[in-house]
């Protein structure tokens, strides 16, 4: 019965892997119920690494060539086997290929808003998107920490746990770039080199390198890319406070006309408008002027309530005051300035 079972025993004398598919990483020779014949070819082709493993032991790892499988050509796994150097018997043993070719376009983003903190505005949400490559750097370690002994294993398989990486380290990539946090959408080749750089070593962790990362999109809350447009708007104008404001104004006026033709009283539309009453006062005083040259003498006289200056009025623009130099809008100079500018209206 043995000599029946070693008559239909087969024998491999080529080991080669020709990959068929996009993604795969780790794939593993069939060799259920065969031995590999004593001097067998193996193959191993470029963008590829061969290894045996020996009862769950790795053996030999075999660079890109090819090799007649002997004593000599595997050192380690003849001393596993405890092997005479004369050895010329079919053996067993698990072979691995694994690609080390870049697995390019891998996608990462995050699915909700992580929360990092700023220096400027505390804890803020943020959400990116974007893409990476990275190929199999170190076969023996790879096959240890992540694919074991499966037939196959593939970057769809290894993806929720790069991407979960990928996330873990974006509060502290934005931390070393040294970027502020309103300028990241605009400096994103940085973002994603001091994302990489944070990236490399966790990546060789588990026998991979990475060799490219990417940053196509970052999103800003939206109360932050309302501060980011009012700071490109201080900007137009030089950064003069007076100048700033006339040119909300502008912003504001299509608006308030828009209301003004649907019946909204002018208090009623300027708070609307979110300008606060300083804004209100300002738009007034712009319509009040575009009036004066065929207004009756009564609207000459109703001018100084139009300008009037309540208690509750300064207060209310001083809180708005107060919210734009906190945004750091306004300095500390422009808002004492202007602080003491309304309490002179009071006296």
């Amino acid at each position: 019965m043995a000599l029946m079972d070693f008559i239909k025993k087969q024998f491999i004398d080529i080991i080669q892997w020709t990959e068929s598919d996009d993604g795969t990483l780790a794939w593993r020779f069939p060799m259920r119920d065969m031995e590999i014949q004593n001097g067998a070819s193996l193959t191993v082709r470029e963008s590829q690494v061969a290894m045996f493993v020996n009862e769950g032991k790795v053996a030999d790892v075999f660079a890109p060539g090819t090799y007649t499988l002997t004593t000599q050509t595997l050192p380690v796994l003849t001393y596993l086997k405890n092997w005479d150097k004369l050895f010329e018997s079919p053996f067993k043993s698990d072979v691995y290929f694994f690609s080390t070719r870049q697995q390019v376009d891998q996608k990462w983003g995050t699915p909700q808003p992580i929360t990092i903190r700023d220096k400027d505005f505390g804890a803020v949400r943020l959400r990116a998107f974007g893409n990476f490559s990275f190929r199999v750097a170190d076969a023996r370690l790879f096959h240890t920490e992540i694919s074991g002994t499966r037939e196959t294993y593939t970057t769809a398989d290894l993806d929720g746990q790069l991407r979960g990486l990928v996330l873990q380290n974006i509060s502290d990539a934005i931390a070393s770039s040294g970027v502020p946090f309103l300028d990241l959408a605009a400096n994103q080749m940085e973002f994603a080199q001091a994302l990489q750089q944070q990236l490399v070593p966790e990546f060789s962790k588990i026998g991979l390198q990475l060799d490219g990362m990417t940053v196509q999109s970052v999103s800003l809350p939206e109360e932050l890319q309302k501060i980011l447009d009012q700071r490109i708007g201080m900007g137009m104008v030089g950064n003069d406070m007076g100048k700033f404001m006339q040119y909300q104004t502008a912003q504001a006026i299509p608006k308030f006309a828009e209301g003004a033709s649907q019946g909204g009283g002018i208090a009623g539309d300027a708070m609307g408008l979110g300008a606060g009453v300083a804004l209100g006062q300002v738009l007034a005083q712009k319509l009040s002027q575009g009036l004066q040259g065929g207004a009756a003498p009564a609207a000459a006289g109703a001018n100084p309530a139009v300008a009037a200056v309540s208690p509750a009025d300064v207060m209310a623009t001083l809180e708005k005051l107060g919210e734009l130099k906190g945004k750091g809008i306004l300095t500390q100079e422009e808002f004492d300035a202007k602080k003491a500018e309304l309490l002179k209206k009071l006296v």
